[in-house]
C-alpha cells in the first residue's frame, strides 16, 4: 500500500498553502492525500470567526475546516484521493507520528495556537528533528510553481511547466536518500535538477587568498567538480531523463542555496538522523535555508 502524502491543516495562511502544495505533490507522484488536524489549544484569528452569538467550539472548527478544504482541494485536483483525520493531543506528537506514516509530511511555516512562529518555533524544530521521513515546509505565496498546473488523469506534466528542482548536495556524505528525493521530485515534475556544492579552500590558503597560484586553485576546483559528477553519474543512469546542472562554488553553501532558491520549483537539503535527546540535530546549511528560501524547502532525513 502507497504511503499518503500528509499535511497538518489548522485553518491558518500557512496550512492552506501547505495542502495546495501537498495536493498538487500528490497528484504528481500518484499517492492519496490527507489532511491531518490535531485538536488541541486551537482559537480561530481569521474570517470563520463568527460575529454574533458564542465562538464556536474547536471541535466544531476541527471538523469544518479539513471538510471545507478538502472540497475545495478536490474541484482543484480531480481524481485525487483525500482522506481527512482528527486526532486529539498536542501537534508535536500527532505530527511526529504522522510523519512516520507519510511519503512526505508538508507543514506550512506559521500556524495558528500552539504551532506560532513555525520555523523558529520549538513544534517545527522537534518535528523536523526528528522525522525519519521526508518534512517539506511551505509559506504562504508559495507554490510548486509560478505555473502551477495538475496534469490530468495523473499524466506527467509538460515539459517546461516546472522550473528546477535544486539539491544542497554535501560530498562529504552524498547519501542515496537525500538523491533519490531529488532526482524523483525532478522527474515527476518533468524538470532540470541543479544540484549545488558549497565548497572552500583548505585553511591553509584561507589567511592570504592571494599566495594560492592560478594553477593550484583550479586544480582544486576541478577536482571538487570531478568529485560531484562522479557522486551524480549512477543517478544520472537510474534517471535518464531528468537533466541534471552541476554547480561547484566557494564559499558557504546556504547563501549559493538561497540564492538558488529565487529560481527554484523546490529546494531539497538532508538531516543526519541521531538518535540524541540533546539537541535540534538540524545542521546549519538546512536552518539557514528554512528561514531564507524563496521556494517550499524538503528536509530529508539520512544515516
Amino acid at each position: 500500500m502507497s504511503r499518503p502524502v500528509i499535511v497538518g491543516l489548522d485553518g491558518s495562511p500557512s496550512s492552506l498553502a501547505a495542502a495546495e502544495w501537498a495536493a498538487c505533490e500528490a497528484h504528481l507522484r500518484r499517492l492519496p492525500l490527507k489532511l491531518l488536524h490535531a485538536l488541541e489549544d486551537w482559537t480561530p484569528s481569521y474570517g470563520h470567526a463568527t460575529s454574533v452569538g458564542a465562538t464556536p467550539s474547536p471541535q466544531y472548527w476541527g471538523e469544518r475546516i479539513p471538510r471545507e478544504v478538502s472540497q475545495r482541494l478536490a474541484e482543484r485536483h480531480p481524481g485525487l484521493a483525500i482522506t481527512t483525520e482528527q486526532v486529539d493531543g498536542r501537534p508535536l506528537p500527532v505530527l511526529d507520528a504522522a510523519a512516520q506514516e507519510a511519503e512526505v509530511l508538508v507543514l506550512g511555516s506559521r500556524g495558528l495556537g500552539a504551532v506560532t512562529g513555525f520555523l523558529v518555533g520549538s513544534v517545527s524544530q522537534a518535528v523536523l528533528a526528528h522525522a525519519e521521513r521526508p518534512v517539506v515546509i511551505v509559506r504562504p505565496g508559495t507554490s510548486q510553481d509560478s505555473n502551477d498546473v495538475s496534469a490530468p488523469n495523473g499524466s506527467q506534466p509538460p515539459a517546461g511547466t516546472y522550473r528546477p528542482v535544486v539539491l544542497g548536495l554535501d560530498l562529504s556524505r552524498p547519501c542515496d536518500e537525500l538523491l533519490e528525493y531529488a532526482f524523483d521530485a525532478a522527474a515527476a515534475r518533468r524538470a532540470p535538477l541543479r544540484v549545488v556544492h558549497g565548497w572552500n579552500m583548505p585553511p591553509a590558503f584561507t589567511f592570504d587568498p592571494a599566495l594560492i597560484a592560478p594553477e593550484v586553485r583550479d586544480g582544486l576546483a576541478a577536482g571538487t567538480a570531478t568529485a560531484l559528477g562522479d557522486a551524480l553519474r549512477p543517478w544520472r543512469g537510474k534517471y535518464p531523463a531528468v537533466h541534471v546542472e552541476e554547480e561547484c562554488s566557494v564559499g558557504h553553501a546556504a547563501d549559493h542555496l538561497v540564492e538558488a532558491s529565487a529560481d527554484a520549483s523546490l529546494m531539497v537539503v538532508g538531516r543526519r538522523i541521531r538518535r540524541s535527546a540533546i539537541g535540534t540535530h538540524l545542521g546549519p546549511v538546512a536552518h539557514a535555508v528554512l528561514h531564507h528560501s524563496a521556494a517550499p524547502v524538503a528536509v530529508v532525513p539520512h544515516p
